[in-house]
């Protein structure tokens, strides 16, 4: 699927928080059914942030490229910090709260889209992995992110491991099922009597991520793992 072509549920829900409407979006995965996303929580403060999205902003240097931006929460604080930021994300929604909001560098451009810029930190935060969609395009990701990248630059990512929704009653996990990498999902997005249409998502342990990272010649470190089989991994050149 085109996630261009998906409606802008997220941006329409972002849209009406900023302009005082409470705002809840109902999400579906095909590994944990359906849920609710207070959009309040995209809106978030610093210290409203969970320690891996902390330690990522705290860990931004140089020119900043924020992948995914949404309502911006994070692209402000960088801003805010002196750093130099160019926030995307492909929901017109979204980007408009952005410049609402007042983040300065802001564009309705997908990620696969973009050419010849260079950055010094990259963040793809808020399961950052998830665009890949399936694992055999993360190695078209990494070496997009790779040609992105200043010498000596970073990739700052989050994702889970989510093997744990696989476990059976007695605690042992069960693939018997799967017919592909567990971690490949669908997803979609209900606001206000609309839909999104589903869309592949993608969620990644770290080993895998390491390995193939390893086969495009980067290097991946472990950051810091966070409460529920999230971590934040730093992508960066091979020595």
């Amino acid at each position: 699927m085109d996630v261009n072509n998906l409606t802008d549920v997220f941006g329409r829900a972002i849209m009406d928080y900023h302009n005082g409407k409470a705002a809840v979006i109902e999400t579906y995965s095909t590994i944990g059914g359906w849920d609710e996303l207070p959009v309040d929580y995209l809106f978030r403060s610093f210290g409203d942030m969970p320690d891996i999205e902390q330690t990522a902003l705290n860990m931004a240097s140089g020119s900043v490229l924020d992948l995914g931006c949404g309502a911006g929460s994070h692209a402000l604080y960088l801003q805010n910090k002196g750093l130099e930021v160019k926030a995307i994300d492909i929901s017109a929604g979204a980007i408009e709260a952005c410049r609402l909001r007042g983040v300065k560098n802001v564009e309705l451009v997908n990620f696969w889209d973009i050419k010849g810029a260079k950055f010094d930190s990259i963040l793809s935060l808020m399961n950052g992995a998830g665009i890949c969609g399936s694992m055999n395009r993360v190695p078209d990701f990494l070496n997009h992110l790779k040609s992105l990248l200043q010498p000596g630059g970073q990739v700052l990512i989050d994702s889970s491991d989510v093997i744990y929704m696989f476990e059976d009653e007695n605690g042992e996990i069960d693939l018997s099922e799967v017919e592909h990498y567990y971690g490949e999902v669908e997803f979609q997005s209900k606001y206000d009597g609309e839909n999104s249409g589903l869309y592949p998502w993608l969620y990644i342990d770290f080993y895998n991520l390491q390995q193939q990272a390893l086969h495009v010649n980067m290097k991946c470190e472990l950051v810091k793992k966070g409460s529920h089989f999230d971590y934040l991994a730093r992508l960066s050149f091979s020595e």
